[in-house]
């Protein structure tokens, strides 16, 4: 598992709409990935050392781990089910699992497809009706790495590949209205790395690119409210998602119209804005941040 270093610190972030300053909620020397926002407000979700653990959201209470049973492997792929009881998470054996939002004993709702294949789930979107998990799957073919966007039923059952895999994706997320999966793909990349945005309709209407920077983007967060689109944006040439990276979060239009707005810029990635984190009236969203600070001289 990644660790921080000496002279680094895990900052819980939540960020207004509104243009106030992002505010530092929760500080620690210990590694906390992903935070998740839970459906009636009171609690932030978030990954560390291979587990859960919830605080609420001004920081004052908490954090306290939630039981997970005989997992204690977890990666920070982890969302909550729109009705609050569930909590779906990934295991770094490859499933996925379902226990009680208080915590408990984990249920697996993925798939074996065999030694052979080698296949992996990667947790990102629950739909809006809480029937459905969109995930990346990943295996090994013919000696390359190949992603897929798929969904399977919350309550297990048939895996449904969206994309070819001919290229790269990650993040997949429903947006609020279920029509669409929202994702990043290096689908119209020039050069290796070179991911942007798009969202996949599950109506009917084809793919659709939603960022043409020169950045690399990744992990598109659609607002509850459907009017805003929170993401994480890497530093040109960036292959993959890794840590301590000059990043920016920022906000766009789901339908990728207008311009962007930059909310902070901090040394982060891998970790800080992987799942879902929108508040539940939308009017703000959580990340971590993860400074270095000087040595003393």
């Amino acid at each position: 598992m990644r660790r921080l270093q000496p002279n680094q610190t895990s900052q819980l972030v939540v960020a207004g709409i509104n243009g106030a300053a992002p505010q530092v909620v929760y500080e620690t020397t210990d590694l906390i990935e992903a935070p998740n926002w839970t459906p009636d407000g009171r609690w932030l979700i978030y990954n560390a050392d291979g587990l859960l653990y919830r605080i609420s959201p001004d920081g004052g209470d908490g954090p306290a781990q939630i039981e997970t049973g005989f997992l204690s492997d977890l990666n920070n792929d982890h969302v909550v089910s729109p009705d609050g009881a569930w909590l779906f998470v990934s295991s770094r054996d490859g499933h996925l699992y379902r226990l009680g939002s208080e915590g408990g004993a984990p249920t697996r709702v993925s798939n074996d497809h065999g030694p052979d294949r080698g296949f992996r789930y990667y947790l990102h979107g629950i739909s809006p009706d809480g029937s459905e998990l969109a995930y990346v799957g990943l295996e090994v073919i013919n000696e390359r790495v190949v992603t897929r966007i798929c969904t399977i039923p919350s309550a297990g059952g048939e895996d449904v590949f969206h994309t070819d895999g001919a290229c790269p994706v990650d993040g997949p997320e429903y947006s609020p209205d279920g029509a669409w999966i929202y994702f990043n793909s290096e689908a119209a990349a020039t050069q290796p790395g070179h991911a942007q945005l798009f969202r996949l309709s599950l109506t009917g209407k084809g793919t659709e690119q939603l960022t043409f920077d020169e950045r690399v983007n990744w992990f598109p967060h659609v607002s509850p409210d459907g009017q805003h689109l929170a993401y994480i944006s890497y530093p040109e040439g960036t292959e993959g998602h890794p840590a301590d990276k000059d990043v920016e979060i920022r906000l766009m239009a789901p339908d990728g119209a207008g311009t962007h707005r930059t909310i902070d810029r901090f040394n982060g990635g891998q970790g800080s804005l992987n799942v879902a984190s929108w508040a539940p009236d939308s009017s703000a969203f959580a990340y971590v941040r993860y400074p270095l600070k000087e040595s003393a001289a």
